[in-house]
């Protein structure tokens, strides 16, 4: 009997229906059903799910179903899972989230070809944005690589041998925040961690009903802030203090205070919730802050998030809502240039900056040899009437830019990188921007492999001073028209165009858009000739790249033609059948959805005589040689020759 290679835990409670959508994603993985088992432990549901459940069970043997009394979170079903598991590998999985396809047999072979003790998953999500830890594979890593932090759900794979080595279980009880003690105490732990990049792995949705949000995150029941406090202790015990910022310890607290803490200082939270109880939590907070965060941990932060630190710890709640409301109105803008195809790949130039609410540019002042924060953005801000310094304008900034699968909700990551800079504005001002190129491959995107048929969206994400945005990458096009020229790239059709909000997105193999009205102009301008086919020096294409199929108009004759790749393999031509059931004579060739041809079809007897765009002008000589090749003698003579 095959050894169990991965068990599956899923804690479930009152679950209802979002059982039987999460279920098969678990019981259809690749991996043979006789090497994985899933574990759901009902935390004493009373609605259907254990029903439900049971049914999943008796249809599928290596599902099995244990329950418990309730206990009011998902630790104990977890811990209850982890007793059962036989797997050498656990993964946790959530009722209402899914997995993909071959989330299993690859994260367990990533796992196996590096010995991991943990391995990260790609995530895709249709609640958080992406995250840069998985923009790119990773063999094997520590806790040194701080952007684990970035990913500090529980949805991950674990060696169970060094799960129950190290003792790691989950806080049982109402325990909010259990996931983070638990990630962070494997993390510590961990001699390697892996993270699988190329393959959406994990499947984080949003449920209808709003069932899988934490609620009443702050109800003391639930202990949030004894709970951090724990877990910021847990990492200083485990690591080393130093009083220099980019010390490890400090490099992983900056998550806990920049998202636990920080979080109730900034929009929407405090701007959004009740004062009275914001004010708590502003206490709270602060409290939390000064007691257990090093003061390299504030000192690290980037300008504006130092400011917000700044006014908590000083315990200023009306100026950091002041600084709020003023940050709120910061909007990202994003500059779109050169777009165009090269050698396969959807190419531009992107330049992304931030802008104040007045659409000025958010600007740094040079004064007495330093540098000191835009005092528009500071109007009205307690305490900055002398202003804010700036001490390194460049940390932890960064951009880059993301492609997302608008029909998978998956994220993946170009190519080329968004280099941050200082660009002088005049009269001691400069403002940060970042640029570079996008470098779109649609065969290679998706990790190494094609895009999926559908449309995908472009976008950038930009950290500037401590100021997050994500934004849609626009140009000066009219939104709902093609942004560049279509392109034939791996036997499929990819269209960049304008979406209705101005967004750059890219329709993979005609699924939404394909060639016609679009491409009316650049058709009818055409002048090539062509035997069986017709050059089209308005589609770009790659010379690797296989053809691809289309359907056409010639006369009232539905036709099924090719895009195939031209000379030079650069630009693609439109090849038609060598035999179409027409009078001779010279028919107009349609594409869908148009009224005016994109070439005329020159055809003798029903054979295909040759192709012509629109603008080309034949001369007399070649009506001659039309003539002759109308006589059945000559034509009868030339099928004997094989010509």
């Amino acid at each position: 009997m095959p050894r169990v290679k991965v068990s599956v835990i899923v804690p479930v409670y009152n679950t209802g229906k979002y059982v039987d959508e999460c279920a098969p994603s678990l019981v259809g993985q690749s991996l043979p059903a006789d090497e994985y088992e899933v574990i759901y432990v009902d935390d004493g549901s009373t609605d259907d799910t254990l029903t439900r459940l049971e049914k999943i069970a008796a249809a599928h043997p290596n599902v099995q179903v244990h329950t418990q009394p309730n206990s009011g979170w998902p630790g104990a079903p977890r811990n209850l899972g982890m007793r059962h598991a036989k797997g050498e590998y656990i993964q946790f999985v959530d009722h209402d989230d899914m997995l993909g396809p071959e989330a299993l047999e690859r994260l367990y072979e990533h796992a196996r070809r590096n010995g991991a003790d943990v391995v990260l998953g790609k995530m895709s999500s249709t609640m958080v944005r992406p995250r840069r830890l998985f923009r790119h594979t990773v063999d094997a890593c520590t806790i040194e690589n701080d952007e684990l932090m970035q990913s500090m759900s529980p949805h991950k794979m674990f060696r169970r041998a060094f799960v129950e080595e190290h003792g790691l279980r989950f806080p049982e009880g109402p325990w909010i925040l259990e996931d983070l003690a638990f990630v962070s105490a494997a993390y510590l732990k961990a001699e390697r961690i892996s993270v699988l990049a190329d393959y959406p792995c994990y499947y984080w949705m949003k449920r209808d009903d709003g069932g899988n949000n934490t609620q009443h995150r702050f109800n003391p029941r639930h202990g949030f802030w004894s709970n951090c406090r724990t877990i910021v202790r847990g990492i200083k015990d485990g690591t080393p203090p130093s009083d220099d910022v980019d010390a490890l310890q400090n490099r992983l607290l900056h998550r806990l205070y920049h998202v636990e803490i920080l979080s109730r200082t900034r929009e929407p939270e405090i701007l959004r919730e009740d004062p009275a109880e914001q004010r708590e939590r502003f206490e709270a907070a602060r409290r939390l802050a000064v007691e257990e965060f090093p003061a390299a941990v504030r000192d690290g932060l980037p300008a504006v998030s130092r400011l917000r630190a700044d006014l908590l710890e000083g315990g200023d709640f009306d100026g950091a809502v002041a600084l709020a409301e003023r940050v709120r109105e910061v909007k990202a803008r994003s500059t779109v240039g050169g777009l165009r195809w090269e050698e396969g790949r959807l190419v531009a130039d992107v330049t992304l900056d931030l802008l104040r609410g007045d659409g000025e540019p958010l600007v740094l002042v040079e004064r007495d040899g330093k540098r000191w924060l835009d005092p528009e953005l500071l109007a009205g801000v307690p305490g900055t009437e002398d202003g804010w310094e700036v001490r390194d304008p460049f940390r932890l900034a960064y951009a880059e830019l993301v492609v997302k699968d608008r029909d998978r909700e998956d994220w993946w990551y170009p190519e080329g990188d968004l280099e941050v800079r200082l660009e002088p504005c005049g009269e001691g001002r400069a403002r940060l921007v970042a640029s570079g190129r996008l470098l779109l491959d649609p065969e290679r995107l998706a990790g190494g492999r094609p895009l999926e048929r559908g449309v995908h969206d472009v976008w950038a994400y930009v950290q500037l001073l401590g100021v997050d945005r994500m934004v849609r990458l626009t140009g000066d096009g009219t939104p709902g028209t093609p942004a560049t020229g279509p392109a034939l790239t791996g036997g499929r059709l990819a269209l960049p165009y304008w979406t209705g909000s101005g967004q750059l997105a890219l329709d993979v193999d005609q699924r939404q858009r394909g060639l016609g009205p679009d491409t009316a102009g650049a058709a009818a301008a055409n002048t090539a000739r062509g035997e069986r086919y017709l050059p089209l020096p308005y589609v770009a294409a790659s010379a690797q790249s296989g053809p691809a199929r289309v359907k056409v108009t010639v006369s009232a004759l539905s036709v099924g033609a090719e895009l195939v790749p031209g000379e030079g393999g650069t630009t693609a031509a439109l090849r038609l059948p060598a035999r179409i059931k027409l009078p001779s004579g010279r028919h107009p060739v349609r594409l869908p959805k148009t009224d005016a041809p994109v070439a005329y079809a020159v055809v003798g007897d029903g054979t295909l005589l040759r192709l012509e765009g629109p603008a080309h002008e034949p001369g007399t000589g070649r009506r001659l040689l039309d003539a002759v090749a109308d006589n059945r003698q000559v034509r009868r003579v030339r099928r004997r020759l094989g010509r």
